[in-house]
């Protein structure tokens, strides 16, 4: 099979993931309280409460795939049999049903918690198949690399087109432009997930041959180095929320300029590719800890100056520019990392638990993801922050502080948690350590 075949196909799995994933976290606050009619309070604890259920499915899913042994592998299956769910469910949370504000409460709750559902069956696969599609190092930064940039594609047609296609499909009507949009949104997903399905495949064998673990087993194969990557994914992800929702609120309320909230979109995310196209060449001269050091600067850099700036259209754009090659920065590091961090659980515990790490991942991101929509939620709802109206001066400071200091906030404990990341300095041994246990192993079967 063609490395590109394979990297592309890889990659476009995460497309079809952010076709979803950037609408819900970008729109789905907006759409739940301007357009399906509850409140940010309602929506904000709707989605905390979710997250949270949401991010146990994830631990399930997790341990399913550890348990699956097919011909098609561990977690290829999951892309053929998730495929038609998400597609559904996509629709279905973006449609209004014509109940009372109780039923459709209700109706928001159950569909958004069903696609979250089809969400974890493709993307916890899609998370640990790295490790298994090449022990090559370069070519699985390389394999993280065309997955980061294609999950910005899809963030960046998220952005750029979602609102145009929303008025376009709506002719004045949000709520039918945001049913047929996401229609289609869900639809390219599908077939996305049948495409990678068919262009990849799980070449590499765990060291581990045990097949049947206890949680509590499971459990003990994880690693001080894997809770390091739980938690940078939790800030993380809490990062790309609170910046990809409230730009929204900010250029809307705070600068008036609608107008502008595509070029915002497309410029803020196309920033970051450079960065994802220059990490497997960068993480070849330099450590994943410094560069994700450097990453974090880079994001509270360009935050600043959106702040210093903020009446110049200049600055505005400029700083939308450096925060988001700082947020890819940190976004490809961080997936780098768990490639070096499911090895290390091999390397260290005997332990084949790639499903589990990937689960608990998703039970951060979706955990730090419903926190902080319920922080965005209580700010507005504290500021005074009223739908569709001209904001108090009390509202306006509350969407700044969501917009401006919060993220200041998380990358400063971003930079604590990577203090502790060491897999850099062993990663080496690692890889000769692993492939000597594989080369055993196949000798010991053949023997038998």
């Amino acid at each position: 099979m063609g490395k590109w075949k394979k990297r592309i196909g890889y990659g476009m799995g995460d497309l079809g993931c952010n076709l979803v994933f950037s609408t819900m976290a970008s729109y789905l606050m907006v759409f739940y309280t301007d357009v399906f009619g509850i409140t940010a309070a309602a929506a904000g604890t709707m989605m905390l409460i979710t997250k949270f259920i949401d991010a146990l499915t994830d631990t399930g899913m997790g341990m399913i795939v550890d348990r699956t042994h097919t011909r098609w592998g561990q977690g290829r299956p999951y892309f053929l049999f998730g495929a038609v769910p998400f597609a559904l469910f996509t629709m279905l949370t973006f449609f209004i049903p014509g109940f009372g504000s109780a039923g459709k409460l209700v109706w928001a709750y159950v569909t958004y918690c069903l696609l979250c559902t089809a969400y974890t069956i493709v993307n916890i696969p899609l998370n640990t198949i790295v490790p298994r599609l090449t022990s090559d190092i370069h070519e699985r930064d390389v394999l993280v690399s065309t997955r980061m940039v294609c999950a910005m594609i899809g963030t960046a047609v998220v952005m750029t087109i979602t609102a145009p296609l929303v008025k376009f499909f709506g002719g004045g009507n949000e709520a039918k432009g945001y049913f047929i949009t996401m229609t289609i949104y869900g639809i390219v997903a599908m077939f996305i997930f049948f495409g990678t399905f068919a262009s990849t495949k799980e070449v590499v064998a765990s060291t581990v041959t045990k097949k049947h673990t206890s949680l509590k087993e499971d459990l003990k194969g994880l690693t001080g180095q894997a809770w390091i990557l739980f938690l940078l994914n939790l800030f993380y992800f809490s990062l790309y929320v609170v910046r990809n929702t409230t730009v929204i609120y900010y250029f809307k309320y705070n600068l008036e300029r609608s107008d502008m909230l595509s070029l915002v979109g497309i410029l803020g995310i196309l920033s970051g590719l450079p960065m994802l196209l220059l990490l497997p060449a960068l993480e070849k001269k330099f450590s994943k800890k410094n560069l994700m050091f450097f990453s974090i600067f880079l994001y509270v850099v360009g935050d600043m100056i959106i702040f210093a700036g903020r009446n110049s259209a200049f600055c505005l754009l400029a700083g939308l520019v450096i925060t988001g090659l700082g947020i890819y920065g940190i976004f490809g590091v961080t997936f780098g990392m768990q490639p070096d961090v499911i090895d290390y659980s091999e390397y260290k515990k005997n332990a084949s638990v790639s499903g589990l790490i990937a689960a608990f991942q998703g039970f951060f991101v979706k955990g730090g993801m419903g926190l902080t929509s319920f922080i965005i939620g209580a700010f507005l709802k504290y500021g005074g922050y009223s739908a569709n109206e001209v904001q108090t001066a009390k509202a306006l400071t509350h969407i700044e502080i969501c917009f401006i200091w919060i993220p200041i906030i998380l990358c400063v404990l971003l930079a604590v948690v990577t203090a502790f990341y060491k897999l850099d300095a062993i990663r080496g041994d690692m890889t000769v350590e692993l492939e000597s246990r594989r080369v055993q192993l196949d000798t010991e079967m053949y023997q038998k």
